[in-house]
C-alpha cells in the first residue's frame, strides 16, 4: 500500500510541476484580474484560456506557437490597439455553431521564431469590451518570446 501511495504521490507531483512549466508559458494575466489559465501544451505550441474564477468562463484564449494560424482579413477590421508594446489590430471572428457569440481575433508577432493568437470571445458587447481590455494587459515572459 505504501508503495502504491508513494507512486500516486510521484504522479501527482510530475504532473503539478508540468503544469506550472506550462503555465510559465502563459503570458502573465493582469494583476487582480481574477483570472486563471488552463493550460494545453503540444508539440510546438501552448494553448492558454483565461478562466474567470468567479463563474469558470473562459475570457480569452491565447494560441502561443511558430507557425500563425491566423490569417487576418481586411474586411472583418475593428479597432487598433497594443498588446505589451505591440501594435495590434482586432478583426471580427465568429463561432460557426454559435451566431450570438461575439468574437475578435489577433495576431502578436513576438520574435522571428513565435506568434500570439489572441481569440476573444463574450455573449455581450460590453463583456466583448473587458474581456479584450483584460487581453490587452498580458504581458509576455522571455520563454515565449523566445529570446529574440
Amino acid at each position: 500500500m505504501r508503495t502504491i501511495f508513494l507512486l500516486l504521490a510521484a504522479l501527482l507531483w510530475s504532473g503539478q510541476a508540468s503544469a506550472q512549466s506550462a503555465e510559465e508559458n502563459c503570458p502573465e494575466l493582469p494583476a487582480g484580474a481574477a483570472l486563471g489559465w488552463d493550460v494545453v501544451n503540444g508539440p510546438d505550441f501552448v494553448f492558454c484560456k483565461a478562466i474567470r474564477q468567479a463563474d469558470g468562463i473562459q475570457a480569452f484564449s491565447v494560441l502561443i506557437g511558430p507557425d500563425p494560424v491566423f490569417r487576418a482579413d481586411r474586411a472583418l477590421r475593428e479597432r487598433d490597439g497594443v498588446i505589451d508594446g505591440h501594435r495590434v489590430r482586432w478583426y471580427r471572428g465568429d463561432v460557426a455553431t454559435r451566431r450570438d457569440v461575439h468574437v475578435r481575433e489577433t495576431l502578436v508577432e513576438l520574435g522571428r521564431r513565435s506568434n500570439a493568437h489572441i481569440v476573444v470571445r463574450a455573449d455581450s458587447e460590453e463583456q466583448l469590451a473587458r474581456n479584450r481590455q483584460l487581453a490587452e494587459a498580458l504581458r509576455f515572459n522571455a520563454t515565449a518570446v523566445g529570446g529574440d
